[in-house]
């Protein structure tokens, strides 16, 4: 297994970590949430004139045929630098669903999100699902040569923003079955959809999706009707491993900060850092980061590889992901003393960061099982 970063996965890291220095901060991340501004439209479009948003796409689309590999390194500076734009939502998770449509799709939709031209979010949650994927109670009945949508999604990241919504919803079976789940790409502005938008833990942005008899034509089914679960499964796990990317790089931040701060907070006429118990604590962090490191690299190898065990390795990521994210946050938080909680510190926005993706798409708990079932 070879873990070195290649010359240009060094360049796109060097690159992504200087352009992030340069444009995001904690004063920005406090702008757009206290101004209730679901999107930087600027700031996505830089990011398209930099071709991050073409990077996992094949260049036959237009984009840059980039690796699982490439994309781990892109994400892991975007959590070093606290990027919430919906780099995740957009690209990793509605890219991964075009990408492997149809042609006819590709060519109409993947050009105005490669340019940064159009916002997606995906709609597969519903108040009864839990983390169950399955579970898909919004129906999609037949409706002359189309289909009718009705029911209730939420906690749609970006919903807010989004022109496009990716929308599980079932077309046979009863409500927990694994087959009659399909998935369609529907235009966020079609009669009779209602969206309110809310705040989430981390100061982005969710919504809830209304669905009234939406009148959807037969094109819009993406893949075959009743088989889409095997396949949301699937870019769940891509998700998972661009998550577990960015939760490692808000990891170091943290550890990096916590042992500056360390350096300089005196205490009895000396740095705490050099008190024992606080060098064993930050130390039990730097071993979480190391732990959810190898786990990282192991799961993007394979996802990279296209091994059959790829996502057992996800189950397994996501399960370090909640466990270390929360030990790393909270003894971070916990070294900082009083301040660790303050809004006008990093500290703590890392830590709301970081609680949103230890229950995104599922809890250690949930992988946990999964897991031990595979």
């Amino acid at each position: 297994m070879h873990l070195s970063l290649s010359e240009e996965q060094q360049l796109l890291k060097d690159g992504v970590a200087r352009f992030v220095e340069e444009n995001y901060s904690i004063d920005r991340l406090r702008e757009l949430r206290d101004t209730e501004q679901p999107l930087d439209r600027e700031r996505w479009q830089q990011l398209a004139e930099l071709g991050w948003l073409a990077l996992p796409f094949d260049e036959a689309d237009g984009g840059f045929g980039g690796s699982a590999l490439d994309l781990m390194v892109l994400m892991e500076q975007f959590g070093r630098g606290l990027v919430t734009d919906p780099y995740l939502v957009n690209v990793v998770i509605c890219g991964a669903f075009l990408r492997s449509a149809s042609e006819a799709v590709r060519s109409e939709f993947l050009p105005p999100m490669i340019a940064g031209e159009s916002q997606w979010g995906f709609a597969f949650a519903e108040p009864e699902s839990r983390f169950r994927l399955h579970d898909v109670s919004v129906s999609a009945s037949a409706s002359g040569d189309g289909y009718r949508l009705q029911g209730e999604k939420i906690a749609v990241l970006n919903g807010e923003a989004a022109d496009y919504l990716l929308v599980t919803a079932r077309t046979g079976g009863e409500r927990r079955d694994q087959d009659g789940i399909s998935l369609f790409l529907v235009p966020a502005d079609t009669a009779g959809i209602t969206r309110r938008s809310y705040p989430l833990v981390d100061g982005s942005r969710g919504a809830s999706v209304v669905f009234d008899g939406v009148e959807l034509p037969a094109s819009a089914l993406l893949g075959d009707a009743g088989k889409a679960l095997p396949w949301v499964e699937d870019v769940i796990d891509q998700a998972i491993v661009a998550m577990g990317a960015e939760a490692l790089g808000a990891m170091d931040a943290l550890l990096e900060q916590t042992v500056e701060y360390t350096k300089t907070r005196e205490q009895f006429g000396q740095p705490i850092s050099r008190f024992q118990a606080l060098q064993h604590r930050m130390a039990d962090m730097y071993l979480e980061c190391q732990s959810l490191r190898s786990l990282l690299y192991y799961a993007a190898i394979l996802r990279n590889e296209g091994r059959e065990d790829a996502g057992k390795a996800a189950a397994a990521l996501k399960v370090k992901l909640e466990e270390a994210g929360r030990f790393v946050s909270q003894q971070a938080v916990q070294l900082h003393g009083g301040i660790g909680m303050t809004d006008e510190l990093g500290i703590s926005h890392y830590f709301k960061r970081l609680l949103l993706l230890n229950t995104l798409f599922g809890d250690g708990e949930h992988h946990l099982r999964r897991y031990l079932a595979a």
